[in-house]
């Protein structure tokens, strides 16, 4: 399995020399994702806001699901699971919070700042099986560095 994240990291990192707001890196990360995964038709970032993941910069059509409970959904279980969600066929999991009628597969990976969670990176696609390990191994590696580059006082200004 290849691993390689290089150019939305770097195109991030690009990005990074002008900002480290979150919001403004953030566009730019979920733009990349959809050209460097280009199965996903919809690439979003939630930050975890007490006992909610609010919606932040997103890339796709517009989503009624702005604010979802960490109890609920393929989101909420990433956090409440402290874990990556891979979801071959989200048909099949009791827990999905449709989005949208064609969204078939769903990857859902963690941001931490000093090993605590500080939100998620939420990728859906219109095909089963859109997204595997690489893929995941791929948006761990942007994740980790994303979530590095922000200025997470930023975070708790907004909130």
């Amino acid at each position: 399995m290849t691993c390689d994240a290089s150019r939305s990291l770097s195109r991030l990192l690009e990005a990074a020399r002008e900002t480290r707001d979150p919001t403004v890196l953030g566009e730019h990360l979920v733009n990349g994702l959809r050209e460097t995964l280009p199965q996903t038709s919809w690439a979003g970032i939630y930050w975890l806001r007490g006992a909610d993941l609010v919606l932040g910069p997103f890339s796709g059509p517009a989503t009624e699901h702005t604010t979802i409970p960490v109890s609920r959904g393929i989101c909420g279980r990433a956090v409440r699971e402290d874990d990556d969600q891979l979801v071959h066929d989200v048909r099949e999991a009791e827990d999905y919070l449709a989005c949208s009628a064609s969204v078939r597969s769903e990857l859902v990976v963690l941001l931490r700042a000093d090993g605590r969670i500080i939100g998620q990176i939420d990728l859906d696609s219109e095909k089963v099986g859109g997204f595997d390990d690489n893929d995941h191994c791929v948006l761990r590696t942007i994740a980790d560095s994303f979530a590095g580059l922000i200025d997470t006082d930023a975070l708790v200004d907004a909130a």
